[in-house]
């Protein structure tokens, strides 16, 4: 999408307009995305710095074994592809969009081009990707130490809300729990079990083919803010 009026809205609400200088103004591009769909795929082509102004992402990795692991879930305002950028490589996670996205994409050649020295932009990718590796040097290990109930709270409150905690999806279907133990680091059969522990405590309901959640606030106080957020 080529809506400059847009781009310069959401430039302006989040105060980066100061980062860009004017000659990359123009290739500034705004990306949309649905709910469920990838937006990069680890090990794909990395050509995009994207700025996440609109929704919520889900992060996961997958090993070589084939199994993913879910590392976390982010709001405004996130970048995507600056560790790729920097260091000239593939997607190193998989980010697929949990509710309706927008987001801000410059290609990298012309961010090479106009402000690889522009010290506005280096100083806001140094603090982004900074943040990014603390973080990611304290979630993977940190996370799987949490017990699988409030890895499973935090999944569920991820999924079902979105970053101004409206409700997204109230129904998760019971299709997608073999991906949803895959995803929090636990087996099948264990999910089944806090599900059930879950549904005795009145903070989810099973139905057939799906799990509503039904007490927000008990999963909450599970959840211990939201270890994934």
């Amino acid at each position: 999408m080529n809506n400059r009026e847009l781009i310069l809205h959401y430039l302006q609400t989040y105060e980066i307009e100061s980062i860009f200088n004017e000659p990359l103004m123009p290739h500034l591009s705004l990306f949309h995305f649905d709910r469920g769909d990838i937006i990069c795929s680890q090990g794909e082509s990395s050509n995009y710095l994207y700025i996440l102004v609109k929704g919520k992402i889900k992060v996961y990795t997958t090993s070589v074994e084939g199994k993913t692991l879910i590392l976390s879930f982010k709001s405004p305002l996130e970048v995507l592809g600056d560790i790729e950028y920097v260091q000239e490589i593939d997607f190193i996670n998989t980010v697929e969009a949990v509710s309706s996205v927008s987001l801000i994409g410059i290609q990298y050649r012309f961010l090479k081009k106009y402000v690889k020295n522009h010290p506005p932009f280096l100083h806001f990718l140094l603090e982004k990707v900074t943040r990014k590796f603390y973080l990611k040097s304290n979630s993977l290990s940190f996370n799987l130490l949490y017990p699988v109930e409030v890895r499973l709270a935090s999944y569920l409150l991820s999924v079902a809300y979105d970053e101004n905690d409206s409700l997204l999806n109230k129904e998760i279907s019971t299709t997608s729990l073999m991906d949803i133990a895959n995803l929090i680091g636990t087996s099948y059969r264990h999910l089944n079990r806090v599900i059930q522990h879950f549904c005795s405590n009145g903070l989810l309901e099973r139905k057939k083919g799906i799990i509503i959640i039904k007490d927000k606030g008990g999963l909450k106080s599970f959840a211990e803010s939201n270890i994934y957020e």
